[in-house]
């Protein structure tokens, strides 16, 4: 297998394996003709209906759809280890003084080497909550465009000023999605909240917020307007099928069922509940009550395997063992919402998160030829909980080839990779953050 076989605009793919909405299933293959898939069904059909196209045969290899990140902080990746042992809200102490400290330049390449890890990870997909960086978002824009990435692009309207021309400012473009946040609900006022959640509705675009994140902010909406994060959002007409809620960790069964009622999805962010949150969001509660879910990395790490395998695990130690489910969801759960219900829950349903005809062509191929997954008796657990991202060893989005054993074929990856090491430690001492040095 070579990267060249991934080129030109008509492709007929037959992997080892496929991963299809039912499972994983031999003897397939998929028509990628431009941006997406064209057909999918058995390998022999699609050869004879396309004498014409030399089949890529991707022996030893699963195709699967990219996994998508519902939640996302591009601007944030000069301060990751920054984050490390720190108390839960740790936003008003290290993301806003560090996103404060950005200029035009140092957004942008903060957003590529974001991009970059995310495709390096699997995805395929991410979606940026909102940056509070001082610049246009047009930067975050250029940068998710040029590593290749399909990204949900907020812009913070918390002063209720801007949200038509940014929706309109992207609207069709191929790769970039335009959605409307506030980051938390005391943010804005009831009307900015509730005007920006029907502007998303009316344009079908996602309202982004978070939401019953953290013990103290939680506290803080009982004492300000007299209910919960969420109760707040229904009772002000906000909560809906475009509102994407994330962690939503510190959930009364009242909220679930205003969620499960209204239509609104949630990210759920797992890593994020380790480092640094006060609670683990219930997804197979969420789950049980057809509450739209899908999972996000917080800008923690981009890392689509490892992440699953934390949604799992997380899941597990959280409620799985206190109840006796040694289930907690199987594998296909945390498969489908990282891929294809993460995609619906940021709006995308009809866009990605599977391998069907008329969807984009955002893929990974996985090689399935190494010891971890060797015997192999269900891969979709084996992916959850064994994987690794070393196996990815192409990652398609869009039709087009954006990485190939860990590294984009069409721009300097490892260069942009010196020049944030150069540029990051700049812009944290400008920042100045606030740590509480961890004994």
């Amino acid at each position: 297998m070579r990267a060249e076989q991934f080129k030109g605009a008509k492709k007929l793919l037959v992997p080892e394996l496929l991963m299809l909405p039912g499972g994983p299933k031999r003897g397939q293959a998929v028509l990628v003709d431009g941006r997406k898939f064209r057909a999918v069904g058995p390998a022999k059909e699609l050869m004879a209906a396309h004498p014409g196209l030399r089949p890529v045969r991707l022996d030893g290899h699963l195709l699967m759809p990219g996994f998508v990140d519902a939640h996302h902080h591009l601007t944030q990746s000069f301060g990751k280890a920054q984050s490390f042992g720190q108390p839960s809200e740790i936003f008003k102490t290290i993301w806003e003084p560090l996103e404060h400290a950005l200029d035009k330049d140092s957004a942008y390449v903060s957003a590529k080497l974001a991009a970059l890890e995310a495709l390096r990870g699997g995805f395929t997909t991410v979606a940026d909550a909102g940056t509070r960086a001082p610049v246009d978002v047009a930067a975050i824009a250029r940068a998710t465009e040029e590593a290749g990435i399909r990204c949900v692009l907020s812009k913070v309207v918390s002063d209720g000023k801007g949200g038509p021309e940014h929706l309109d400012r992207w609207d069709a473009h191929p790769l970039v999605h335009p959605s409307l946040a506030i980051p938390v609900p005391e943010d804005a006022t009831a009307e900015v909240i509730k005007r920006t959640a029907d502007l998303c509705r009316e344009a079908d675009a996602v309202f982004q917020i978070h939401v019953n994140e953290h013990l103290a902010s939680v506290e803080r909406s009982l004492k300000s307007v007299g209910r919960r994060p969420v109760e707040y959002l229904r009772h002000i007409g906000a909560l809906g099928p475009q509102t994407l809620g994330s962690h939503a960790t510190l959930l009364t069964p009242g909220e679930m069922r205003m969620l499960a009622d209204s239509g609104a999805a949630i990210s759920y962010n797992p890593v994020a509940s380790a480092w640094k949150g006060n609670a683990v969001a219930h997804a197979t509660m969420l789950a049980a009550m057809d509450v739209r879910f899908g999972t996000g990395t917080d800008g923690t790490r981009g890392d689509g395997f490892r992440l699953v395998d934390a949604a799992e695990t997380a899941q597990r130690l959280a409620y799985g063992i206190a109840s006796g489910d040694s289930s907690c969801g199987a594998g296909r759960m945390w498969l489908e919402h990282a891929t294809s219900l993460s995609a619906d829950a940021l709006g995308l349903s009809a866009v990605t998160g599977e391998i069907a005809a008329g969807k984009a062509a955002d893929f990974l191929v996985v090689d399935l030829d190494v010891p971890e997954l060797t015997p192999s008796y269900d891969l979709e657990w084996e992916l959850v909980r064994l994987a690794g991202r070393d196996q990815i060893t192409a990652v398609v989005v869009d039709g087009k080839l954006r990485l190939w054993e860990g590294w984009p074929p069409d721009w300097d990856g490892r260069a942009l990779v010196a020049r944030a090491a150069k540029m990051g430690p700049e812009v944290v001492r400008r920042a100045n953050l606030q740590r509480v040095e961890p004994r």
